[in-house]
């Protein structure tokens, strides 16, 4: 149970992610930051120095994974290559246990986007 309790947590953090990347409103994308903080479990410190990554990482994601020309596979590597971009300033950022949050967020994204290698 408690596994299920990670892997929907981890799930709505990256709703949240790619509904981030899909509004205009300044407003709700700070909502949407906000609630990825509290799932990572950020201090003010951490938010500081996270937020601004995730949310310039939000939309470059989404961009891969709604782009029907890439197949699974190339989506996979693009959508890791911007994650291994910013895991350097993560890691040195976040915890061990939020650093491994993220990770789930992040595979899940990847997940994601393989299956809507066909554009739907």
């Amino acid at each position: 149970m408690n596994n299920y309790i990670r892997l929907a947590a981890a799930a709505l953090c990256l709703g949240i992610v790619a509904l981030l990347a899909a509004t205009s409103s300044a407003q709700n994308k700070g909502a949407k930051l906000q609630a990825i903080s509290q799932q990572l479990n950020l201090t003010p410190q951490q938010k500081a120095k996270i937020l601004p990554i995730l949310a310039d990482e939000g939309p470059k994601v989404e961009a891969i994974k709604n782009n029907s020309s890439l197949s699974g596979f190339q989506k996979m590597q693009q959508i890791r290559a911007i994650h291994q971009q910013t895991d350097p300033q993560m890691k040195a950022i976040l915890s061990p246990d939020q650093y491994q949050k993220l990770q789930a967020i992040r595979q899940q994204a990847i997940r994601e986007a393989m299956q809507k290698r066909r554009g739907g």
